[in-house]
């Protein structure tokens, strides 16, 4: 990983000694497309005069370093990463001028070049640990300060920072020079720059506060401007303004950051960054196909997560990444919380249930699982736990904790935190603090069962019943595995599922809630009563934990049962426990399809629609036992079809079965569609037509992304052509995937030859092209890539921008040829001395379980 790591010791001991006040930071955005200027001035205190510490910055050069008005050879306190300084004074002012370097990988200022106009857009990253690639600063997060920034800029563009502009005004050269207010304290990462000749839709709003007065809030929505005719820039602010509403009747603390821009960014390395009164967000979040109303309540979701951060995490920030949770996992929770309370999508906890938790359960059955509150050494460790362990189960953490404590004593404890510790950094026992005083409960026992322990429960329903079907014993079984044993306490309800006798229609017939703790909990509200067709455990998804069903149920389900369930959370949690068990090799991947697709029609949360979809794709490629999967995948491919024909016209269904219909092809009769479907779409001159579906530029990139992979493009005419009708970044990015899914050896080489062995490519462009690089009928193209992966993971850890690095790791790892063979030959490389980075060695583990995983899927499909 390139750039100077920085460890907690050395944090903590940095934080004992200084006191930031003041940074001052000039910037010159006018010398070149490969550097700028960067000149910080910071002022500091220190509480043992005389001491030694260091300022961390990442540039190419520095020109001169004054501490104190003494002026310091650069050549001998600058290595590249640190700026070291001696016998500091109680007060201290150190001015550092260096030249930076723009990024082309999404850290730092990155540089982005609109292939349609050539106009040129600016935008800062930073979190963990980059705003030192901008400017010179102590990067940690308890060294909070108050910032100015100073951007000097060309003439035609305009900037943006944290704060509101307080002066514009030209040099002599007739460049603009931005000069913003100071900031309140605040931490380096999470400081913001953005400049360009951005398109900007601007509108202000006033939210009232408990003491009767009012605050304005000035509110803008900002993208580079080829893509100013996709931006629903009103549905994007009446968002903002419905969360800025919600959050300040709910923390009963005004906003603290003045205003409130967005800013959707290309070439974004994550889904949304929280700068105070500056986010930014991945422009992909503007959607210029048709898509479907879960990527509008996905969108609306990031911009209630980001803005929930105003408060957790910039307004209170956590000490050291060990505490990462303290910000993530609340507003993840908050989120949805949010949605649900505040916009048209009541239904959030579905959603958020059957796809996000889906994510934090994957990450917690890893062999690199961690407790929610990590053990963080590092900053090398720090930019890993940005993870499903972070965010998602730590969500789903608070929302149980809600329901155990109450939810006004919840927010009642958030409120506390706010008042108590604003514009101060905070550890987990800051947070148990407020929650024992408003609860009244022991918060240091639930703390240590779920943050303070790794692993996922698996809870099962087990009953007997005499002759006529009567419930004569009844309990819950709570299991876990041995590298991660602890039982923990759960708040579950249980629903009781069956059919009424005179209509057939499932109903409940029974709901209750208990706690579940310890390995056996009696059930005696079921005894006496005629057993439910299914015992669904958590119920209403209070607690984190996997559900088993029985032989029955799953008979059930593949006749349809899961669709006759009345309720989307029950049917929700349905299919998530089903896809436990497919995960876990106790359903095979061929029944998983047949109750997939046995249900799917009749699902009408379009979020669950697609999210099985997804996990379908997932299981033809990966689950089913090779022999199988020709014919499994020919009845996958020939039902979507079906309920692509039967969507209702225009509707999200029929957006969804045509994007799982095209990644479910792989007959030829599958291919002759895919390219009727790209010369007639749903006009009337085609020999396949679709009313109301609109054949777009995403849907037809899928489509030759899938005639590629399939041998039909091979001389790679169909994406050259696109790429030529769409020469945006969006068309360059889907030519180069098409070009790396194809059959062919030179594709291969190309395809190797972009992502891997060419530096600083932007991150967008590397998942691209790795999600198509392999293929799973492509087994033999991928043989000749498991050496040169496995040689070139040391230097591309060293060489490359930690960004660049993971998304190689992951997605070059080559698990068409899930074998034991690449698991002994995964082994052997995790023994080897390449391995002693403890973040590369991380992801190559989770790459290397995740095959172990496909291999014992393969195994139950093989053996049903």
């Amino acid at each position: 990983m390139t750039g100077g790591n920085l460890t907690r010791d050395e944090a903590a001991e940095r934080a004992r000694l200084l006191t930031t006040r003041h940074y001052a930071v000039e910037l010159d955005l006018t010398r070149g497309d490969t550097l700028f200027g960067s000149k910080s001035t910071i002022s500091f205190a220190c509480a043992e005069p005389g001491a030694a510490t260091f300022v961390d910055l990442l540039a190419p050069t520095v020109r001169s370093v004054t501490l104190n008005g003494a002026a310091l050879d650069p050549a001998e306190v600058f290595d590249g990463a640190r700026v070291h300084l001696r016998d500091l004074r109680a007060e201290n002012v150190v001015v550092i001028d260096a030249d930076a370097a723009y990024s082309r990988t999404g850290e730092g200022l990155h540089r982005f070049v609109d292939p349609v106009d050539g106009e040129v857009y600016l935008y800062t990253q930073f979190e963990p640990a980059d705003s030192r690639r901008l400017f010179a600063n102590f990067e940690q997060p308890d060294l909070k300060a108050a910032f100015q920034f100073t951007v000097t800029a060309p003439p035609n563009w305009r900037v943006w920072s944290n704060e509101s502009l307080e002066e514009l005004s030209q040099d002599a050269a007739g460049a603009n020079v931005w000069r913003f207010n100071a900031t309140k304290p605040i931490s380096t990462y999470i400081t913001a720059i953005v400049a360009g000749d951005y398109h900007v839709v601007e509108d202000s709003h006033t939210v009232g506060l408990p003491d009767g007065s009012e605050l304005l809030i000035p509110v803008s929505a900002m993208v580079r401007k080829s893509l100013a005719p996709y931006f629903d820039a009103e549905a994007i602010l009446a968002v903002t303004k419905a969360g800025l509403d919600f959050y300040h009747r709910i923390f009963d603390y005004p906003y603290p950051f003045g205003k409130y821009d967005s800013a959707f960014v290309p070439e974004y390395n994550l889904g949304a960054m929280e700068n105070p009164g500056l986010v930014t967000f991945n422009e992909k979040l503007v959607f210029r196909s048709k898509t479907t109303d879960a990527s509008y309540q996905g969108r609306a979701n990031t911009i209630m997560h980001e803005m929930a951060h105003m408060w957790f995490g910039d307004l209170v920030t956590m000490k050291w990444w060990d505490d990462l949770w303290l910000k993530e996992s609340f507003a993840d929770f908050m989120g949805t919380y949010a949605l649900v309370q505040a916009t048209r999508w009541d239904d959030a906890w579905v959603s958020f249930a059957n796809g996000r938790k889906a994510w934090a359960y994957r990450q917690d059955q890893l062999p690199t699982t961690h407790p929610i509150v990590a053990d963080i050494g590092d900053l090398e460790a720090a930019r890993l736990n940005f993870d499903g362990i972070t965010y998602a189960k730590g969500a789903s953490v608070l929302k149980q904790l809600a329901a155990y404590v109450g939810e006004e004593a919840f927010l009642e404890g958030a409120r506390r935190y706010f008042q108590r510790h604003a514009f101060d950094n905070t550890t987990l026992d800051d947070l148990l603090e407020v929650l024992e005083e408003t609860s009244g409960r022991d918060m240091k026992t639930w703390s240590q069962a779920w943050l303070e322990t790794a692993g996922v429960n698996t809870l099962t329903a087990q009953t007997q019943t005499d002759g006529n079907g009567t419930v004569t014993a009844a309990r819950v079984r709570q299991s876990a595995i041995p590298e991660f044993p602890t039982l923990r306490p759960h708040r579950v309800a249980v629903g009781g599922y069956s059919p009424n006798p005179a209509t057939g229609a499932v109903e409940l017939v029974e709901r209750f809630e208990l706690d579940v703790d310890g390995e056996l909990t009696e059930l005696p509200q079921l005894i006496g009563k005629p057993r439910p067709a299914l015992v669904l455990l958590n119920d209403r998804d209070l607690t984190y934990a996997k559900i088993r069903f029985t032989a029955a149920e799953l008979d059930a389900f593949e006749r349809g049962g899961i669709a006759a369930l009345p309720d989307s959370m029950a049917r929700a949690l349905a299919w998530s426990g089903v896809w436990h068990m497919t995960r876990d090799a106790l359903v095979p991947g061929r029944r998983f399809l047949e109750i997939v697709l046995n249900n799917i029609e009749a699902e009408t949360d379009i979020s669950v629609v697609q999210n099985l979809l997804r996990q379908a794709s997932q299981v033809r490629k990966r689950f089913l036992d090779p022999a199988n999967r020709p014919a499994a995948a020919a009845r996958l491919a020939a039902r979507l079809w079906e309920l692509l024909a039967g969507a209702a016209p225009g509707s999200d269904h029929q957006v969804a079965f045509a994007y799982g219909a095209v990644r479910a092809a792989n007959q030829d009769s599958d291919f002759d569609r895919l390219k009727d479907l790209l010369t007639a779409g749903s006009t009337a001159g085609g020999t396949l037509a679709y009313d109301g579906l609109a054949v777009d530029q995403d849907l037809r990139w899928k489509i030759i992304e899938a005639l590629a992979a399939a041998g039909h493009d091979d001389d790679a005419v169909l994406a050259e052509r696109e790429a030529a009708a769409d020469d945006t970044a969006d068309g360059r990015r889907h030519r180069a995937a098409a070009r790396a899914a194809r059959p062919l050896a030179e594709a291969k080489a190309e395809a190797w030859a972009l992502v891997v062995e060419t530096p600083d490519q932007p991150n967008d462009l590397i998942d691209a092209v790795l999600a198509e690089f392999h293929q799973p009928d492509q087994g033999k193209l991928a043989e000749p890539y498991v050496e040169r992966y496995f040689a070139a993971l040391a230097p591309i850890w060293a060489e490359r921008s930690i960004q660049n690095a993971e998304r190689i790791v992951s997605g070059g790892y080559p698990w068409p040829l899930a074998s034991a063979g690449l698991l002994s030959r995964t082994d052997a490389w995790l023994a080897s001395a390449e391995s002693k980075a403890p973040a590369l060695a991380r992801l190559v583990l989770e790459a290397r379980d995740d095959t172990a995983r496909a291999l014992r899927a393969q195994e139950c499909d093989r053996n049903a």
